[in-house]
């Protein structure tokens, strides 16, 4: 007679043509954060098919702790584009204005409550249209000039949905409440906490988290770590003067683009901490309107990372006191907008030990040694934090698999088999969590 585990086993690998062609599917419509419209519409529709609680809209995001959206206008026009992709009504119009996301809750009575977060959206990256690059070739590259999944986030929706299935198989065999996440906006760190701040993660007992990530040709199929990944804050800023005649009057001027550049250089020097591991990175500068006018605008955007949140703050103060005295320094203004922000995630210990027993003993698969640096920076971390500060206990993850290119970037793919092994992970340390041991 089979185990769950088996079971878990022979329903993930059976799902495998499915998971290909869900991701495959997203990667083409491909949306960014706070735009994924029609993701977040067949998110909802599937998780209603199979018998979930479903939460859309306003319902998952509380509406003040979004960062980083994008202008009314402009999630308008990505609205009409979703329904004309082939967004389902009414899950689209509850998505409408910025209010992605989703949340499937299946409640299997007394036991432990158990979160799983998957990320929804896309890059801001123009993808390869050379026959070299798999989705090209095959057929399947975004259609959404500009807007590429270029991070993996296709599969983890694709993972997300793949557990639900076989969860709601599973459900007379599971003991609590299972909450699948899946979260806008983690792109530039901007979503993760508004669905914090909503109190979804109040009650958990456990949440899970998950990346793609590159195997670089070992054969491991599971990334384990106990290091942190880096907190991070992600800053717009806005430098404002007066633009004159740049021969008849320069000394009336206030030149905005000096302020600018005086504070990209600055930036670059801050003292490096000695607590941990620091970032610093201007990724663009917009300014300027002629050769002949002294500049009166400029815009910047840049962010800042810290191996602890405490060093992150370190970094964002010191960067915000040099862009207001470059401002002073010009006879500028200077205004500084939040986009987004996160702070450091660090699993537990027992936690990474417990998947790593799981995915070798009841899955025979491949886990990496734990080592010791996460690197990057996830919003997922306000998740973890959160479930820590009430005595729970988090865990993040890697599903491992060959991939093309590098992260973020126009030739970034990866090989699809991969994903049965991120929704046999998510399914197995479910079961045992809510019916074996706990942590």
């Amino acid at each position: 007679m089979n185990t769950i585990y088996e079971t878990i086993k022979e329903q993930a690998t059976a799902m495998r043509e499915q998971l290909r062609a869900v991701r495959r599917d997203l990667h083409t419509y491909a949306e960014a954060g706070w735009c994924e419209i029609r993701t977040s519409s067949l998110i909802a529709k599937r998780l209603t098919e199979l018998g979930y609680q479903v939460l859309t809209g306003p319902d998952v995001c509380l509406a003040e702790a979004r960062m980083g959206l994008p202008p009314e206008e402009q999630l308008e026009a990505e609205y009409q584009r979703a329904l004309q992709q082939g967004a389902v009504q009414p899950y689209a119009e509850r998505a409408r204005g910025g209010f992605t996301g989703v949340i499937g809750i299946l409640d299997c009575g007394e036991g432990p409550t158990i979160a799983m977060r998957f990320d929804i959206d896309a890059l801001g990256v123009f993808e390869d249209k050379g026959m070299e690059h798999l989705p090209a070739y095959e057929g399947f590259c975004s259609v959404n000039d500009g807007v590429m999944h270029a991070c993996g986030h296709d599969g983890h929706v694709s993972i997300g949905l793949g557990v639900a299935e076989i969860l709601m198989n599973c459900r007379e065999q599971l003991r609590g409440k299972v909450k699948l996440i899946f979260q806008p906006a983690e792109e530039g760190v901007r979503g993760a906490k508004s669905i914090v701040e909503h109190g979804h993660l109040d009650d958990v007992d456990y949440v899970i988290g998950n990346h793609m990530g590159d195997s670089a040709g070992g054969d491991y199929q599971i990334g384990l770590t106990y290091g942190s990944t880096l907190a991070s804050t992600k800053m717009d800023i806005y430098f404002t003067g007066r633009a004159v005649h740049a021969g008849a009057i320069p000394e009336k001027g206030n030149n905005a683009m000096l302020s600018a550049a005086t504070a990209v250089l600055n930036l670059q020097a801050i003292p490096r901490s000695s607590e941990g591991d620091t970032r610093i990175n201007v990724g663009t500068l917009h300014a300027g309107s002629g050769r002949n006018v002294i500049c009166d605008r400029a815009k910047m955007e840049v962010e800042v990372r810290g191996a602890t949140t405490a060093v992150n703050q370190y970094m964002e103060d010191y960067a915000r006191r040099i862009a207001q005295a470059a401002a002073d320094m010009h006879g500028c203004g200077c205004e500084i907008k939040l986009m987004g922000a996160t702070e450091s995630l660090q699993s537990d210990p027992d936690m990474i030990r417990y998947c790593e027993k799981v995915c070798r003993e009841k899955l025979g698969l491949r886990p990496t040694p734990p080592g010791q640096n996460a690197g990057a920076s996830e919003d997922y971390a306000y998740m973890v934090n959160r479930v820590h500060s009430h005595g729970g206990k988090g865990l993040f993850f890697s599903t491992l698999a060959p991939c093309a290119g590098q992260f973020h970037t126009k030739e970034f793919d990866f090989q699809e088999d991969a994903l049965c092994n991120g929704v046999m992970a998510f399914c197995a340390l479910t079961y045992s969590l809510m019916c074996e041991e706990p942590v």
